[in-house]
């Protein structure tokens, strides 16, 4: 990936005139069943670009509670766009249908007016949960009906597909815009990319200007993302595994629980209830031992596999897990 990266052939992206972009956004446009796609520094920065083009000021976005927008990007649905999020409790951050139904608001002027669904495809602290095909279509299709705009915050899309088997077009291709990153399974040091029509896409670029995202020879940090479309999208089936092995490993630790118990993709959620402790405490005790986990909900402490991350790693952070475990129980024997 630092050799494509030393190698990019670069050019003016402003301008559109860099060549490794220009390629990133056709081949994202083509992965994502969309007609167009802009390059962009961030995932955040990519929904704060949607929500803009999709919302007015005062307008309601339906989406998970725990979804990224509206916990982890600083407040910016508000402050960039005006939006109101209308947020619903799904399971493992999946919602249905139903749910999607009660949260449409009356066409009355006393309510904001629902504009947006917003699904995250995988779940972040849903636990890394993929959505079927038909749960997004069912849920696609009653926003339809609502004449409501639809965003995919496909940060994780490409472990969706992996996971699934389906290409991520067929789902990323039921939406007005999709979200992709590829500063996470995928490797790339940076990048995300926004996609959609060709309209949307215009528009897109005027605001990724006004958002400070535009760039100059922007080739050398894309050359990484084509780099990350053409290597590391098979391999994440590697970190999905390792998820599972170090799911089971930390369920088997007494006073460790995984919540969800399934590992799906490349994220474990667990719990150390049972160890009579809090989870900044294990947290503080694991990284002492050289193993970095994170605990950004209540209660739960979030794991993830990557690919910097292989099997002698997944038995080493499984070992500290358990000396800490040990350790946090040694108290209550004496």
């Amino acid at each position: 990936m630092r050799q494509a990266m030393a190698e990019a052939v670069v050019g003016d992206e402003q301008r559109r005139e860099d060549p490794t972009v220009n390629r990133l956004e056709e081949m994202s446009a083509a992965l994502l069943g969309q007609e167009a796609a802009v390059f962009l520094p961030s995932a955040t920065m990519a929904n704060a670009i949607a929500f803009k083009v999709h919302t007015r000021p005062g307008e309601e976005v339906i989406l998970d509670h725990w979804a990224h927008p509206a916990n982890f990007e600083g407040g910016g649905p508000a402050a960039l766009a005006g939006a109101s999020l209308r947020l619903v409790d799904g399971r493992c951050g999946i919602f249905t249908v139903d749910q999607v139904e009660v949260a449409v608001r009356p066409d009355d002027p006393h309510f904001p007016r629902t504009r947006m669904v917003s699904v995250e495809q995988t779940t972040n602290i849903g636990g890394g949960a993929v959505w079927k095909l038909e749960q997004v279509e069912a849920v696609v299709a009653c926003a339809r009906r609502h004449a409501l705009r639809v965003h995919l915050d496909g940060a994780r899309l490409m472990n969706a597909q992996v996971a699934s088997g389906l290409p991520a077009a067929r789902f990323g291709g039921l939406f007005d815009s999709v979200t992709l990153c590829f500063s996470k399974g995928l490797g790339a040091p940076v990048g995300a990319v926004t996609a959609g029509s060709k309209a949307y896409a215009m528009e897109a670029r005027r605001l990724k200007h006004m958002l400070g995202g535009a760039m100059r020879q922007a080739g050398v940090i894309a050359a990484a993302c084509v780099y990350a479309l053409e290597h590391n999208v098979e391999r994440l089936a590697e970190d999905h595994a390792l998820g599972r092995v170090l799911g089971a490993g930390l369920a088997a630790i007494p006073g460790i629980t995984l919540d969800p118990p399934e590992v799906e993709t490349n994220m474990v959620f667990f719990r150390v209830d049972g160890l009579g402790t809090a989870p900044a405490e294990f947290v503080a005790a694991m990284l002492r031992r050289g193993v970095r986990v994170g605990s950004n909900t209540p209660g739960r402490i979030r794991a993830v596999t990557h690919l910097d991350v292989d099997r002698a790693a997944v038995e080493r952070a499984l070992e500290a897990a358990r000396e800490v475990a040990a350790e946090l129980r040694a108290p209550a024997r004496r």
